[in-house]
């Protein structure tokens, strides 16, 4: 800040005049000093339903107008890819993509091209754990009626699932299922997809921290007004009486996080536990594991390697993780947690577990 020095001189000075300017100086000084400042920075915080589930985006603003310009444009990219990336819709990329099975090429919009992309890339770093086109198995399933498909039904289908019967064509930008029948499902990669657009948008209104929650899938940048990291909870796959249970909390700077769990949709029947994770090879519930936690640089990532590693069970999944670089916690059908090194260092297990 520039500073000023007031001249000195020899005169004569009425008193009423001199109190009068000497208070003028004290304020226009104050006034100076207080533009000088940097505004205090706060936390404003947003939730709202998209995607079939709740979307909770936290910012570091310097007011609430800035905040709140900031989430409606990240709350408005979210609602456009929910709307074109739903497997429930009738409209939108994805439904057009189903219809066409074994007819012929859709084109679709640049977001959907690369969404399937990065799924496709799961699934053959995965050898087929991950797989969108397990929708005709996902279709036979309702864990809100609880109930379970007639086996045969399930083999059946399996002959339906296939991701390399996906053709892309980036020059077109269309997408092609080579099967009738086949169904693409995106919902184990599209809210990790959203999580990290919504980030984009938040920082090109120059937003430089926050951190964006699409149900499991949270992506975090930058600091707290405090300076330290964001801090998220890892859920208790079995609770104990409370709905907000931890094992764990884990730090985030720069960061996206995802855990695929058993315990969001589900039923029981005959003692046995039937969720919503199927394995794409079976078309039954993945078997080896209560929850599975990725922490990896992009939501996209986060998001599909939890519920392929889920799929894979813990030794696999382990394996792959420490392939791909990423860091993790997998909670087996035992309750026996185990972290990769990574992980180790950046999470805080809970007292009570």
């Amino acid at each position: 800040m520039k500073q000023f020095k007031v001249p000195s001189s020899k005169f004569k000075v009425n008193r009423s005049t001199c109190s009068f300017s000497l208070l003028t100086l004290y304020v226009l000084l104050l006034t100076v000093l207080m533009s000088c400042s940097p505004k205090k920075e706060s936390i404003y915080r947003k939730t709202m339903i998209q995607m079939d589930t709740l979307v909770t985006i936290n910012v570091v603003a310097e007011s609430g107008e800035k905040a709140d310009m900031a989430m409606g444009k990240a709350f408005g990219e979210i609602d456009k890819l929910g709307a074109s990336l739903s497997f429930f819709s009738d409209e939108g990329d994805l439904s057009s993509i189903n219809r066409n099975a074994g007819i012929g090429p859709v084109r679709v919009s640049p977001d959907t091209m690369e969404v399937i992309e990065r799924a496709v890339l799961t699934s053959e770093r995965t050898g087929g754990a991950f797989d969108v086109t397990v929708g005709p198995e996902i279709s036979l399933w309702d864990f809100a009626a609880k109930q379970k498909p007639d086996d045969g039904k399930i083999r059946e289908r399996l002959g339906l699932v296939n991701y390399q019967w996906i053709t892309l064509d980036k020059k077109e930008s269309t997408v092609e299922l080579g099967r009738k029948g086949m169904l693409m499902d995106l919902g184990a990669v599209a809210k990790g997809f959203a999580a990290d657009r919504a980030v984009e948008e938040l920082k090109k209104n120059g937003i430089k921290s926050g951190l964006v929650a699409v149900a499991g899938d949270i992506r975090a940048f930058g600091l707290k007004p405090d300076g330290k990291p964001w801090r998220v909870g890892i859920r208790n796959p079995r609770q104990k009486g409370k709905d907000d249970e931890l094992v764990a909390t884990v730090e985030l700077r720069d960061m996206a996080i995802s855990t695929s769990g058993d315990y969001e949709r589900y039923f029981v029947m005959d003692g046995k536990r039937y969720h919503h994770i199927l394995d794409p090879r079976t078309g039954y519930p993945a078997e080896g594991c209560r929850s599975v936690t990725v922490m990896a640089t992009d939501g996209v990532s986060a998001d599909s390697f939890s519920t392929a590693v889920f799929v894979l069970g813990p030794e696999k999944g382990m394996e792959v993780l420490r392939r791909m670089g990423f860091e993790g916690l997998i909670i087996d059908k035992e309750g026996n947690m185990t972290t990769t090194a990574g992980m180790k260092d950046a999470i805080e297990f809970q007292r009570s577990n």
